[in-house]
């Protein structure tokens, strides 16, 4: 196992944890656990592209245990009302498509890297949840900050939806392509 690989496993391990400390409203412990896992994401994706380390291990992992962080914390977010539950159902039902097609894809031997569309949702996505933990930690509770969680939130979710429609593109040529 190379270094990007035991990045992508501590990023499975940080979910549980990071997951109790947002149930439990250690808010700052939280956001030092969300952050460390996106630098974890982005220091493994380096470290494997730089060194030539890219494993299809690192190509179906890394993105997994994104999504799991991810989606761990919108479950959390919704269920402490910070965040409105049409967000989890949206991401979910996404991730629930882009899985699909990756195994079908995965059963004719081909493994679809990431690509920019799909990095910059998971950065925007990050940045939203972080801000949404810091308002709720900070108790910035008013018009301003609500609406900027509002806009936060809406731009994760446009770029989830747009790199969804950039993968359905890909995936459908891809699939054409291997017939």
């Amino acid at each position: 196992m190379n270094i990007p690989n035991i990045l992508t496993a501590l990023r499975f391990v940080l979910i549980p944890i990071f997951g109790y400390a947002l149930y439990n409203e250690h808010y700052l412990a939280a956001i030092i656990l969300f952050t460390l896992g996106g630098i974890t994401d982005i220091l493994d994706g380096y470290i494997a592209r730089k060194y030539n380390l890219v494993t299809s291990f690192g190509k179906l992992a890394d993105p997994i245990a994104d999504k799991l962080m991810q989606i761990t914390a919108l479950i959390l977010m919704t269920m402490q009302e910070l965040i409105p539950g049409v967000v989890l159902i949206v991401v979910v039902a996404k991730e629930i498509f882009m899985g699909l097609g990756s195994i079908s894809l995965y059963k004719k031997h081909i493994i679809i890297s990431s690509s920019w569309y799909g990095k910059l949702a998971t950065v925007v996505f990050y940045f939203a949840i972080i801000m949404t933990i810091i308002f709720k930690m900070s108790d910035l509770s008013n018009g301003y900050a609500d609406m900027l969680v509002k806009i936060f939130i809406g731009m994760a979710v446009a770029s989830t939806l747009f790199a969804f429609v950039m993968y359905v593109i890909s995936y459908r040529k891809i699939s054409n392509k291997s017939k």
